[in-house]
């Protein structure tokens, strides 16, 4: 029996996720992963479709890098809490688990407010599965 590949057992991604509404349901969190200059705003909604507000002030932590072509090392950083990432260059990845959503909400989305690019990784999967029978995280 074979190895059983990243993609299903640790993690699932979202390549363009900037605006893209994507569920927690089944995973511990999600790391967005954003380049651009640009601010990166969280939302969240109990359902899919639904309407989307601020969880809160729930980000302190990110993790910056100068280069996006994976030429410079990532360096941890804090800001003020807040439900925003800003970056002048780079890209920065900053995670959201499940546990800091408000009660009941278990959507979410990052959007940027300009042209700023966002990648998602949902991360810590229950249950594992072949990347073939993932559920759709945009429904």
């Amino acid at each position: 029996m074979g190895a059983m590949e990243g993609l299903g057992r640790l993690f699932n991604v979202v390549p363009i996720a900037a605006g893209a509404a994507m569920s927690l349901k089944g995973a511990a969190g999600v790391t967005f992963i954003c380049t651009g200059n640009d601010t990166f705003t969280i939302t969240v909604s109990d359902v899919f479709g639904g309407s989307y507000a601020t969880p809160g002030n729930i980000i302190t932590k990110k993790i910056t890098n100068t280069a996006t072509n994976g030429t410079a090392a990532w360096v941890s950083a804090t800001q003020s809490a807040s439900n925003a990432v800003t970056i002048a260059s780079g890209s920065v990845a900053f995670y959201v688990g499940g546990d800091s959503l408000p009660d009941g909400k278990a959507y979410v989305k990052v959007s940027a407010g300009g042209s700023g690019l966002v990648a998602a990784v949902v991360h810590d999967l229950v249950p594992r599965r072949k990347a073939d029978n993932l559920a759709i995280l945009g429904a």
